[in-house]
């Protein structure tokens, strides 16, 4: 926001961005009941999507940046594990779930390209 990096220009991170905040509307509609459980696991493991991303675009070696990000990749593995739990447990029943996956598997896409790119350099 106010460093104005390079990070901050790549696709990944504006896509990673927007998977944040889905994950976090469809976290509103979870029961207050899961507020120390569900919720706050989905909104970290968004958050540490968008933060590794940011935070390995930083790192000089690509052994690190690489290591980074599949951390945020396995983030968004995690969050799919638990849509799925709360999918079985009818928590959204009325929750659209097109834009979160839309998201989701664009930023999954997008980070396994890079990783990809890291191993071949």
């Amino acid at each position: 926001m106010f460093l104005n990096l390079n990070h901050q220009k790549l696709d990944l991170y504006t896509a990673s961005r927007l998977f944040v905040l889905e994950c976090y509307k469809l976290s509103k509609q979870l029961p207050a009941d899961e507020k120390f459980g569900m919720i706050s696991q989905i909104r970290r493991a968004a958050l540490s999507v968008h933060l590794n991303i940011a935070e390995g675009s930083s790192r000089k070696s690509e052994v690190e940046r690489k290591r980074y990000y599949e951390i945020s990749r396995g983030s968004i593995i995690e969050i799919d594990a638990a849509v799925d739990i709360a999918n079985d447990l009818s928590y959204l029943g009325n929750f659209n779930l097109e834009q979160l996956g839309i998201q989701m598997i664009r930023c999954f896409k997008m980070l396994t390209a890079l990783i990809n790119s890291q191993m071949k350099s």
